[in-house]
């Protein structure tokens, strides 16, 4: 299995309550609806608590702000997903045209990776 962890920075005219409910409640079905097409095996959201909840531990890594949210998705393998089609590319844009609404693309690191279990 192949993983794309995508780091969320929220557009700044939204606040972090408003981003993750409009993720939640709109994006996430979108998501769904296209799943199949993209050939998506598991979409997992990873909404933050208020940043004062790990102020400390930040602080004390000299670690940098926190993400609003963090998306995980799953595919079998980047064949799987190439065989997937044109079906895949219009869904791949429609998901793309609904980020731009709430999600700063810009500050949003996102990344391909295949996970290594240590615990679990």
């Amino acid at each position: 299995m192949i993983k794309l962890t995508f780091c969320l920075v929220r557009l700044p005219h939204l606040t972090r309550e408003a981003f993750q409910d409009y993720w939640f409640n709109t994006h996430a079905p979108l998501v769904r609806s296209v799943a199949g097409a993209l050939r998506i095996r598991r979409y997992v959201q990873l909404h933050s608590f208020d940043p004062e909840i790990s102020k400390g531990t930040r602080a004390s890594r000299g670690g940098p702000e926190q993400y609003d949210g963090v998306a995980e998705l799953w595919w079998d393998s980047f064949e799987d997903m190439a065989a997937s089609g044109e079906a895949a590319a219009e869904a791949g844009r429609l998901l793309l045209e609904d980020e731009k609404r709430f999600i700063d693309l810009a500050r949003s690191p996102l990344w391909w990776g295949e996970e290594k279990t240590i615990i679990g």
